[in-house]
């Protein structure tokens, strides 16, 4: 059953990482240009860690106290999750993007390279959602076994980032076309679909 709650929280949290924002470009773009790969893919990983240990250990507390919070979170992520669907298949229907990264040029310094990497983490609202509301809702329906759950989505952040970072090199030219993004945007758009779902029904 623990190994079930792990790979249960493992999934939940690689899904709702996949999601193409500005967090995952920056580590992709970081990782073709190889500048502090590591340094950006633990930065990444980490941040998830302490926003994912924050809702699967306090958003059960929230919910004893305040238990109209669970519902209403449910469905408001369940509405978002809908929302950011929808928006991910209209990119998989009409978006030309494709990944640019630049050519040679000066390698940017490390301190500043970290700054953007945490405004980009800290301050995307999205973030929030994904860990401390979405995962710590999510983490509820494991009662006794939340730690495990969160062990497994924390495993899942770290898994990603450093996958990504490192893995960027033979990704460059299969996201140098955009039927590439369209895809995984399309793949994108089903499985939030399927997360909504999941909260509202159960």
């Amino acid at each position: 059953m623990a190994i079930s709650v792990f790979l249960t929280g493992l999934t939940m949290g690689l899904t709702l990482i996949l999601a193409i924002g500005a967090q995952n470009a920056f580590v992709l773009r970081q990782g073709l240009r190889g500048e502090h790969l590591f340094a950006v893919c633990l930065t990444c990983a980490v941040s998830d860690a302490a926003l994912i240990i924050l809702g699967v250990t306090s958003f059960g507390k929230i919910v004893t106290l305040l238990p109209w919070v669970e519902p209403v979170m449910r469905y408001a992520g369940a509405a978002f999750l809908l929302w950011y669907g929808a928006r991910s298949l209209r990119a998989a229907v009409s978006s030309n993007a494709a990944l640019h990264v630049s050519e040679g040029g000066a390698t940017t310094p490390l301190a500043p390279t970290l700054l953007a990497c945490l405004a980009i983490t800290w301050l995307n609202p999205h973030v929030y959602l994904d860990t401390v509301v979405l995962l710590g809702t999510i983490s509820t329906g494991f009662p006794g076994q939340e730690a495990i759950f969160g062990a497994g989505a924390v495993s899942g952040s770290f898994l990603f980032f450093f996958a990504l970072g490192y893995g960027a090199t033979r990704l460059r030219p299969v996201f140098a076309r955009p039927g590439a993004w369209r895809v995984l945007e399309g793949a994108i758009a089903v499985v939030m679909w399927a997360i909504a779902a999941k909260l509202v029904f159960g």
